[in-house]
């Protein structure tokens, strides 16, 4: 009877501290979590390896694989560094943390300098459509980690600037690509540099005043897609380029106003679809993004401005539950390191034709909230269930409505 108490305190044991350690709330886990993805893309850039080590994986039903594969090195990069941005901009936290960041800060100076460099091995390709996509995300990445932009040398930050004003030659489709434009002039804007107003302007106007659909959602141009773009780029591009504008010109103060009321919804929408389980709806284009579709919803806790509908800390076991549907599962990852095409392990008839394996770091946008210190409410509060574990589990809990703006 002795041996089967110890056995069954054991297992509580062991299943308590697999869910999250108590004493930072798992951030410790996050943190590793990010590590593994983000390593192979960083570490081999510093090298000037990437182009050599990155597999060459590519979608199943891929549009033009040659191409798809020549974008891929700058889809890695800019997606991986605007998940991390926030991460490596802030300062303190436990020992191996902070040992970690300085690391990965070396790193992504080095790589930044190595993707930017024509004569470099690791120089990306920053001409075309796709680059357009992963240039902004690459931008917003600098914008987020104010950190790495004052540490790079005045060579590279002049080759990020050149490599920046390619993209000025290519003209975005009609849809959410009117906000990759603007979110690199709003880059331009925030440090200081010529940029267009107008671009901006354009992406403004047109969601704020022409797709928006009504409960916290804008249409991806004029016809409305059933797919999670409004987390993936339209509500987080929106509300930076939307900030730096403000801050820097005092313009579209109405429109932020505005646009706060819809980003609140659109959290509270994203908060109820993550599953008891930590898994969602797995409709819409782009799914193997994995943990990217809660972008908006991890930015909405990185910025500290959730709906007080919902609490940081619910917010925090929710993202934890979809970081270990998603990013945990067996067969993600390659035996070297490197992520594989899917949503839940190696799934690649979920691709889509522009998917390749650099599109997958889409997927960190999830981690935003490591920027925030340990002492955050995000980090620090108690853990409490999120609206599906709570409603689930049979706990009484408040109903759900839509949202009317005026």
């Amino acid at each position: 009877m002795k041996r089967i108490v110890c056995f069954i305190v054991f297992v509580f044991v062991l299943n308590h501290s697999y869910s999250q350690p108590q004493s930072d709330n798992g951030r410790a886990q996050w943190v590793s979590r990010l590590d593994k993805i983000v390593r192979p893309v960083f570490e081999n850039l510093s090298r000037n390896t990437l182009h050599s080590n990155m597999p060459k994986d590519i979608s199943p039903v891929s549009d033009n694989p040659k191409e798809r594969i020549k974008a891929q090195y700058l889809e890695a990069l800019g997606r991986a560094l605007s998940g991390i941005g926030p991460w490596l901009n802030g300062e303190g936290g436990a020992k191996e943390e902070v040992r970690l960041r300085d690391q990965y800060r070396q790193w992504v100076l080095v790589a930044i300098k190595n993707a930017t460099d024509s004569t470099q091995a690791d120089y990306v390709l920053w001409k075309g459509g796709q680059p357009l996509v992963d240039a902004s995300f690459f931008a917003l990445g600098l914008i987020r980690a104010p950190w790495i932009w004052q540490h790079l040398d005045e060579s590279t930050k002049k080759n990020v600037v050149s490599c920046l004003k390619q993209t000025r030659n290519t003209v975005p489709g009609y849809n959410n690509w009117i906000l990759f434009s603007g979110m690199i002039e709003a880059f331009f804007l925030k440090y200081g540099y010529d940029y267009n107003p107008m671009t901006i302007e354009y992406g403004v106007r047109t969601f704020m005043y022409q797709w928006y659909v009504g409960d916290g959602m804008f249409s991806d141009g004029d016809h409305f897609h059933n797919d999670y773009y409004n987390s993936y780029v339209i509500q987080p591009y929106l509300k930076e380029i939307i900030a730096i504008a403000n801050e820097k010109t005092g313009r579209y103060k109405a429109e932020q106003e505005r646009l706060a009321k819809i980003n609140d919804r659109y959290a509270e929408i994203q908060e109820r679809s993550i599953n008891a389980d930590g898994s969602f709806p797995a409709y819409g284009r782009s799914i193997v993004y994995r943990s990217g579709v809660f972008h908006h919803l991890a930015n909405m806790s990185y910025k500290e401005q959730l709906p007080r509908s919902i609490a940081p800390a619910q917010v925090r076991e929710a993202l934890y539950a979809v970081i270990q549907k998603t990013l945990a599962p067996a067969g993600t990852y390659d035996k070297n390191g490197w992520m594989v095409i899917g949503l839940n392990g190696k799934q690649y008839g979920l691709a889509d034709s522009y998917n390749n394996q650099g599109s997958l770091y889409l997927c960190t946008e999830v981690f935003l909230p490591l920027g925030l210190p340990a002492s955050a409410p995000f980090w620090k509060d108690a853990p409490k269930p999120w609206s599906s574990k709570a409603i689930w589990n049979g706990q009484d809990f408040h109903g759900d409505h839509a949202v009317d703006l005026k």
